[in-house]
């Protein structure tokens, strides 16, 4: 099926959903964080940041510059990001290590000081961006088949909407999609995936 990548490993064959293809660090990341529940806010805040800086561009791209932009960004501490300057807008403009685009780097820094009120009104961010869940508890999908997998979903854009009236940057229905997926607010691993089987 072209949906899905079976892989021999030492002692088992794992089945995938495709997308992360014979990629080492695609599957990792897949096996280990993607459909996870996150429910601290720094974990939240840095997939944030990867998935606004990966706007345009494909996700393998950001996750292989992660450790360049964790060093770039403070280890992805929220308030030393918030408190970036001109100076440090420069520097990271020198970085080879990251996406080097002046508006994704602004918007990093919008959105880490947009991210403190939030943490500031709700409590946490967490309290924020669950509680647009059903009981803030996590949607699972079991899709059959990538194509059943859809880019945004109506509470994809109703964050996106609010976040974007809060003043977030580069954070449309399609990333927050992506986000959600990341952070296990959605869980869509295939129905035959092993992370399924495996009883995540």
């Amino acid at each position: 099926m072209p949906n899905k990548t079976t892989l021999k490993t030492p002692d088992s064959e794992l089945i995938r959903c495709g997308w992360c293809g014979n990629d080492p660090l695609y599957q990792k990341y897949h096996d280990e964080e993607w459909g996870r529940e996150v429910r601290d806010d720094k974990t939240m805040f840095e997939f944030l940041l990867l998935e606004s800086a990966q706007a345009g561009l494909s996700w393998i791209t950001i996750l292989r510059k992660r450790e360049n932009y964790r060093k770039a960004f403070a280890d992805f501490d929220v308030e030393k990001v918030a408190a970036f300057t001109e100076e440090d807008i420069e520097r990271l403009l020198k970085d080879e290590g990251i996406i080097r685009n002046r508006l994704k780097i602004t918007a990093a820094i919008t959105n880490a000081k947009l991210f403190i009120e939030l943490q500031k009104e709700f409590g946490s961010f967490n309290n924020y961006i669950w509680g647009f869940l059903p009981d803030g508890k996590p949607i699972i999908n079991q899709p059959k088949s990538l194509s059943e997998v859809p880019p945004r979903t109506e509470i994809s854009d109703a964050i996106s909407k609010d976040m974007k009236k809060r003043g977030f940057k580069f954070f449309g229905t399609t990333i927050c999609y992506a986000h959600m997926q990341a952070t296990g607010m959605v869980n869509d691993h295939l129905v035959d995936c092993h992370v399924i089987h495996n009883g995540q």
